[in-house]
């Protein structure tokens, strides 16, 4: 058995490690990774001097930890808070501004601010962006817009990180999942997949001994009910999709790279699709689950980056190849955070115990 330590651990590398390799790739067409990688397509990291670049996807997931860290911490301190999606959102908006070239803010609320690898401009949809830095952002009952691509659905891992602990209902997780999505993408096929994520990443957590299957139908579950009345058509679109995914990847009929092609993986829900099928297909495989979610015409980093960290999440930073650490120069920032997930804030308020380190970084964002 796993510890929490490991697996938070392997949730957020894994997270990193797919989606440095798929960012490569990413608007690539699976002829075109052919062309350039051979015909098996791509089979590791495309790296960069070395250098194994991650995209917005991993920076999104460690922006929104520290939001919910902020807002945990402000809560048992202080002894108020606002609802954590404000927090998520205040994250996300700093995240924004660290993207532009000037105009950097004199103060942070985010110590992951101060990690350069954190604000370097690998954005995968600039919408998003431009989003976060008008000033409004949505909610699930009124959205700034319509997309329905995959760019925030790493929020929503970092939702299921954090809600292990038991500090969330599961349908308050699952919510919440939802809800961080929606602060940038407005189509529900974009932030009801958050709301699977969160409680699937939280399952799987908790949950390690389970079969990967048993934990979809679980999560697949848990959003018809909760969602099936405000959006009947699209979480029926979800249900048959992922539906799909569990089938293909039961019946091993076709060749994976078919599969991927039929699923899609451009709209939030096909990603979630694309992400199951492949962690299903290699459950206890970690190498040939990222392989198979790279290489198609569809989001390769969004689908990617998802699996790595579902099956992160279920065989711990232990089972990750050391080939795709070595390049990794981000892990020891993403150790660290995973560290604090676990702990939690020590500090509470009307309580002696103090911890500088944690009030330096949770409530003055400085690291």
């Amino acid at each position: 058995m796993i510890s929490k330590r490991d697996a938070y651990r392997g949730c957020l590398l894994g997270l990193a490690i797919g989606d440095a390799m798929g960012y490569p790739v990413d608007t690539k067409t699976f002829q075109q990774i052919q062309e350039e990688y051979g015909p098996y397509g791509l089979m590791g990291y495309d790296l960069r001097n070395g250098y194994a670049e991650v995209s917005s996807h991993t920076q999104l997931a460690a922006f929104s930890c520290n939001g919910l860290l902020l807002g945990l911490t402000r809560g048992q301190v202080y002894g108020k808070m606002a609802p954590f999606v404000r927090y998520v959102g205040l994250a996300q908006q700093e995240w924004a501004i660290g993207q532009r070239r000037y105009d950097q803010p004199s103060r942070n609320h985010c110590w992951v601010f101060r990690v350069s690898d954190m604000r370097h401009r690998h954005c995968t949809d600039t919408r998003m962006v431009e989003t976060l830095n008008r000033g409004k952002l949505g909610s699930l009952e009124d959205p700034v817009n319509l997309y329905d691509t995959p760019a925030s659905l790493a929020s929503a891992i970092a939702v299921g990180i954090f809600a292990d602990s038991g500090r969330l209902k599961q349908a308050e997780v699952d919510r919440l999942g939802a809800e961080c999505v929606a602060l940038t993408h407005g189509h529900p096929l974009a932030f009801l997949p958050g709301a699977m994520v969160a409680n699937l990443i939280t399952g799987c957590l908790r949950h390690p001994e389970q079969r990967l299957k048993i934990l979809i139908k679980n999560a697949l579950r848990a959003l018809q009910e909760q969602f099936i009345r405000e959006y009947p058509r699209d979480v029926s679109r979800i249900t048959a999709l992922v539906e799909q995914a569990v089938s293909l990847a039961e019946e091993r009929l076709e060749q994976p790279f078919e599969v991927m092609e039929r699923l899609k993986c451009d709209t939030g829900a096909e990603v979630l699709a694309g992400a199951l099928y492949a962690a299903m297909l290699c459950e206890e495989d970690f190498d040939n689950a990222l392989i198979i979610s790279v290489n198609h015409s569809g989001r390769s980093a969004a689908v990617s980056s998802l699996t790595g960290a579902i099956l992160g999440a279920r065989l711990g930073e232990g089972a990750l190849p050391d080939f795709y650490m070595d390049g990794l120069f981000i892990a020891d920032v993403l150790r660290e955070l995973a560290g604090d997930l676990v702990q939690g804030c020590p500090m509470v308020q009307g309580s002696r115990l103090f911890d500088g380190d944690w009030e330096s970084k949770y409530l003055h964002g400085e690291y």
